[in-house]
């Protein structure tokens, strides 16, 4: 049949069934044999190539082939399967069940129908004699096959509960173990991390952020409370305006001087960036900064330094080789002149030489001071 295919999904739901279920069926079908007043009752699946026997009453075995089976003919129609004697229908005195044993005369079937509507079995009686079902027989064993049905279903779905609770208790495992994960890492970092939402409300931060608030404001920061209550008055009106920025979308980053010309001077590297939703909505803002106190020492004395070096790179250009090319220059004059004793040559060198010599001192002096200088200062 063309749609066999979903059929056959829809028994596989059923082809595990729990214990409690497995005894209602036991009854089920002792029940429908005694109403039916047949030796044999079935609770039938049937698959791509075989008819399994979920309960049964009066046989042996557990399956037969498909092809064999009378319930394939039940599952093609929506009324009442009823043969009061095989040997006279065609589709049946050929069958082996019919010419051999268990010799089969009588067979009456109702189809187990889906919710979502796919025949996936049957609840049947069968004798070994011909006969025919009254009425009553007839409506009982099509209500009660709606009842195996129902049965069915429902322990599908508690199976279907259970393992969506075991999957959800899993997943919440999971999710709490990843979250004191996250706890740790978070907590254990340097950084201050602070979280708001778009009332500009304290929603999460972390213990270097408690720690920082303590110590600078004196406050203890918690849940709820408007960040800016931890600001000083003149930041609150800059902090503002990048939180506005931020909230826009754009991600905000700066160095800051904090609390200047104070003891709690501090340099921080601070970042604004936008947290969304599953729907790319702005919810709240990321507020992150780092301590760059001590490297902005360090750069501020590499300024130093290097302003020294360049001052003393000047000197040897231009300073230090005025006096030397003065001297020269008198030497050349002296070789000339031959030593012209009216021309006192020598005071000329003698104050070159000293001002040669001044300029050296300053050199050694600012070498000094730049080797010696410490490379960084902590605040």
């Amino acid at each position: 049949m063309d749609n066999d295919y979903y059929r056959l999904n829809a028994v596989s739901r059923f082809k595990q069934l729990d214990d409690e279920i497995k005894k209602d069926l036991d009854s089920m079908v002792d029940l429908v044999a005694e109403v039916c007043s047949t030796p044999v009752a079935l609770i039938t699946l049937i698959d791509e190539h075989t008819q399994w026997f979920k309960a049964s009453k009066g046989v042996d075995i557990d399956c037969t082939d498909r092809e064999l089976a009378f319930c394939n003919h039940t599952i093609k129609q929506d009324s009442l399967l009823m043969v009061e004697d095989t040997l006279l229908d065609d589709r049946f005195l050929d069958n082996p069940l019919v010419t051999g044993a268990p010799h089969l005369r009588f067979y009456a079937g109702a189809s187990l129908t889906t919710k979502d509507g796919f025949a996936i079995g049957s609840l049947c009686v069968l004798d070994f004699k011909p006969r025919i079902l009254d009425r009553h027989q007839q409506h009982t064993l099509k209500i009660l096959a709606k009842q195996v049905m129902n049965l069915m279903e429902l322990n599908w779905s508690l199976h279907i509960l259970q393992q969506q609770h075991t999957e959800t208790q899993h997943q919440k495992i999971i999710i709490e173990e990843s979250e004191i994960k996250l706890n740790a890492l978070f907590n254990s970092s340097k950084d201050t991390h602070i979280l708001v939402d778009r009332q500009l409300n304290v929603v999460a931060f972390n213990k270097a952020a408690a720690e920082f608030v303590r110590e600078t404001q004196h406050k203890k920061l918690a849940k709820g409370k408007p960040i800016m209550t931890y600001s000083d008055p003149e930041v609150v009106d800059g902090l503002k305006k990048m939180f506005d920025l931020a909230f826009t979308g754009k991600t905000i980053q700066r160095e800051w001087l904090m609390r200047p010309g104070t003891k709690d001077e501090r340099w921080k590297d601070l970042q604004l960036l936008p947290v969304k939703n599953s729907n790319n909505e702005i919810i709240g803002v990321a507020l992150n900064s780092t301590d760059v106190t001590e490297k902005r020492y360090q750069q501020d004395q590499i300024n130093i330094q290097n302003a020294a070096l360049t001052r003393i790179a000047i000197i040897q250009s231009h300073e230090l080789r005025r006096p030397v090319a003065s001297l020269l220059g008198i030497m050349s004059l002296i070789k000339l002149e031959k030593l012209n004793k009216n021309f006192d040559y020598f005071d000329m060198i003698e104050h070159t030489i000293k001002e040669l010599d001044e300029k050296i001192k300053g050199i050694v002096k600012d070498s000094e001071d730049t080797l010696n200088a410490p490379m960084s200062i902590v605040a």
